[in-house]
């Protein structure tokens, strides 16, 4: 081969291995601000739950305090 055609073929795979290892850094980047995600909307739903749980137990207490007081409709 020609060594002209051989170094113009060294210089576009240099420019192809610059470029991957861009696209794997951002790669990187992306998994590092997805993890973040995913431990954010974890602490959240976490959140989520004890409301729920707080909820529950206040609706059994409005339940008691109606029976107490002859409230219900039961």
């Amino acid at each position: 081969m020609n060594e002209k055609v051989e170094n113009l073929i060294l210089e576009h795979l240099r420019v192809m291995r610059a470029d991957i290892a861009s696209i794997n850094d951002e790669i990187r980047g992306i998994r590092s601000e997805m993890r973040s995600m995913k431990q954010h909307m974890a602490g959240f739903m976490t959140h989520e739950i004890n409301q729920d749980g707080d909820i529950a137990e206040l609706k059994v207490r409005m339940d008691r305090i109606e029976k107490r007081l002859e409230l219900s409709d039961d």
